[in-house]
Parts: C-alpha cells; sequence; structure tokens
C-alpha cells in the first residue's frame, strides 16, 4: 500500500444497500468496508491509499497519522470516513495552549452538590481527529499516550476505557516547522501507519474543480450522497474473521530479517523494534482480509511496509544531510532482503 504504486484490494460482491442513515448489519463485513472506497470517493478525490490505510488500522485498532501539505483533504478524508462508517467523531484543533485536561477531560466541582464530577473529554468518541497534532507542547501530546496505546485514560487515579472501536487519526503538516513541535519517538510509535498524502495529479485535480463548480460543499457531507454503509459490528466481526488467517513460520521470519535488517542499516541511528514487527503483521492481515484471502502473503508485506515502517525508523545526521530518506532506507531494506517463494 505505497503511496507510489497503491494495490487495490479485490472488491467483494453482493454489498447490499442500506438504509440512509443506519448501515444494515446483514452485509458481509467484508463487503461492507470494501464499499467504503466507492462512498469516500463521492467527497475525497485519489488518495486510495490514505482510504486504505484508514481501513486497515480500523480494522487493526490501530492509529494514524495522515501527513501532507494544506489543501489535500485530510480533515476532509477523516470526517468523510466517520460519516460512511457510523461512527461518533470529534474533533481537537492542536494549539500551544492546548491543555491535557482539554484532550482527556477532567475533575469539575459543582457548587450545588459539593463534590467534584469527571467531565469526559473528546478523547471520549470512536474517531478522533487530532488537527496538526505537532502544534501543541509536549505535555499535551503525551496526554493522548495512555489513550493510544491503553484505550482509557486515568484522571485522579481512576481509570476509565474509552469507546470501541477507538481510532486517533492525527494529521500534520511536513513544511511548516515554526511554531511547531515534533513528536517524539515513544508517541511515533504509537502510531500503526504513517500515511503520506501527495499532492493530485492533473487529472485529479480537474475533477475536485469540476466538483467544486457543480456546487460541492465540503461542509456538507450529506448533500454530497455520502452515507453510512458500515458500522463498529461490521468491525467487530471482521476482526474476527482477520484473528483466523494463516501466517506461515516463512512469512513471520521475513517479518524478523525486514526489521532486523533496519537495524543494521549505516544510514539509520535507530531501527524498527519488535513493536514494530507486529504492527507490520497485523496490518498484513488485516491487508491479506480485504484482498479476500485468508493467508498471508509476501506481497501483503511488502505493501504495507513504508506506511508501517517509516516512522519507526531515525536516520543519522549525515545521511539525512546526504539526501536519504527513511523511505529511501525502507526501499533498500525490501530489495535486498530475500522473500519466501
Amino acid at each position: 500500500m505505497t503511496e507510489q504504486a497503491t494495490a487495490t484490494p479485490s472488491s467483494t460482491p453482493g454489498a447490499a444497500a442500506a438504509t440512509p442513515g443506519t448501515p444494515d448489519t446483514a452485509v458481509d463485513p467484508r463487503a461492507a468496508l470494501t464499499a467504503l472506497r466507492a462512498e469516500i470517493g463521492k467527497a475525497v478525490v485519489g488518495q486510495d491509499a490514505a482510504v486504505t490505510g484508514l481501513v486497515v488500522a480500523l480494522l487493526c485498532g490501530g492509529h494514524v497519522l495522515l501527513e501532507g501539505v494544506p489543501g489535500v483533504a485530510k480533515t476532509l478524508l477523516v470526517r468523510t470516513l466517520s460519516t460512511a462508517l457510523n461512527l461518533d467523531t470529534k474533533r481537537i484543533q492542536f494549539t500551544p495552549d492546548l491543555m491535557p485536561g482539554d484532550v482527556t477531560g477532567s475533575l469539575v466541582y459543582d457548587a450545588r452538590t459539593a463534590e467534584f464530577s469527571f467531565q469526559p473529554g473528546p478523547v471520549f468518541t470512536n474517531l478522533l481527529l487530532a488537527d496538526e497534532i505537532n502544534r501543541t507542547p509536549p505535555k499535551t501530546q503525551a496526554a493522548l499516550l495512555e489513550a493510544m496505546e491503553e484505550h482509557q485514560v486515568t484522571v485522579d487515579g481512576v481509570p476509565r476505557p474509552l469507546p470501541v472501536p477507538f481510532l486517533v487519526a492525527a494529521t500534520q503538516n511536513p513544511v511548516e516547522y515554526e511554531g511547531t513541535y515534533p513528536l517524539p519517538e515513544a508517541q511515533l510509535d504509537r502510531f500503526l501507519l504513517k500515511l503520506v498524502l501527495p499532492l493530485p495529479d492533473r487529472d485529479q485535480e480537474f475533477q475536485v474543480l469540476s466538483r467544486h463548480a457543480a456546487g460541492f460543499d465540503p461542509r456538507n457531507l450529506a448533500a454530497a450522497g455520502v452515507r453510512p454503509v458500515a458500522g463498529p459490528a461490521h468491525l467487530a466481526a471482521a476482526r474476527e474473521q482477520i484473528a483466523k488467517l494463516t501466517v506461515s513460520p516463512e512469512i513471520l521470519a521475513y517479518i524478523v530479517d525486514l526489521c532486523r535488517a533496519t537495524r543494521q542499516s549505516p544510514s539509520l541511528s535507530i531501527g524498527v523494534s519488535p513493536r514494530g514487527a507486529t504492527a507490520l503483521l497485523a496490518a498484513s492481515r488485516a491487508w491479506a482480509w480485504l484482498a479476500g484471502r485468508d493467508y498471508v502473503t509476501p506481497d501483503d508485506v511488502k505493501a504495507l511496509a513504508l506506511p508501517t515502517l517509516r516512522h519507526r525508523v531515525a536516520l543519522r545526521a549525515e545521511a539525512e544531510m546526504e539526501g536519504v530518506t527513511a523511505d529511501s532506507v525502507i526501499q533498500a531494506v525490501l530489495t535486498q532482503t530475500p522473500a519466501p517463494r
């Protein structure tokens, strides 16, 4: 699922139309999630890799970091996905003055009862859009760590579970660094995937303008015809099926070899950790399931290697000065590591 060449999972026939506003729970989960592509396409042009990556993250119970220049539909993509999935969604605009309690919630004193009561923050939702996450200080960024890893929030010593499913879709701008706080390695490692949204090609950009000329309003997805085609029940059923996928020892060894090769790369100061290996395994299984198979192939691993691993490595200063990128290092590792037949 690389941005340069995106494979498309085979579609599953028989996706019945759901009643407007309510997904049809009788629809096969693979058919329902495959239907998401067409539904999101009503509002978002292109960005197939990012669409599939968000679905993979939902299937794995992981989180996604969306990176792209302003105006490539990062926010619109998440909003459209939440509408097509019939999930509760909240948005946090990260700013330098945002406090941890603004994210997680806090204890509020009630003068009538003379007691403190917990007021949940926006993190208590199914799909949290963390817009421009690198514009808030590390103290507030860290407020998301427990939520992303443990799926709970602890306030005043009391753990409070988050809804299921729960996914953080964070956005950041790769070209503007003034007034930003780069995400630390510990938080980057909490994201299952880092998806890079490229600028559209000429035909796609023409299609975007044509839609706007015809009256498309990105703030009114209902008018664009976007409707729920899947829901939490489909995700739960899909996860049960994915857990039964066969992964051969050869595929496991291939994933281990890829991750270990990054630790030996002369261009990297930090390679992929064992957590990164487990993330690649989970993402590969979800991709194989979307493609309609009950087993994982080396091509599944290769398709998810870039978005799963690119944010888990750190370049050496001298390599960065020479123009080496994390993507180029991972591509080289994929080329040099023998894949099982």
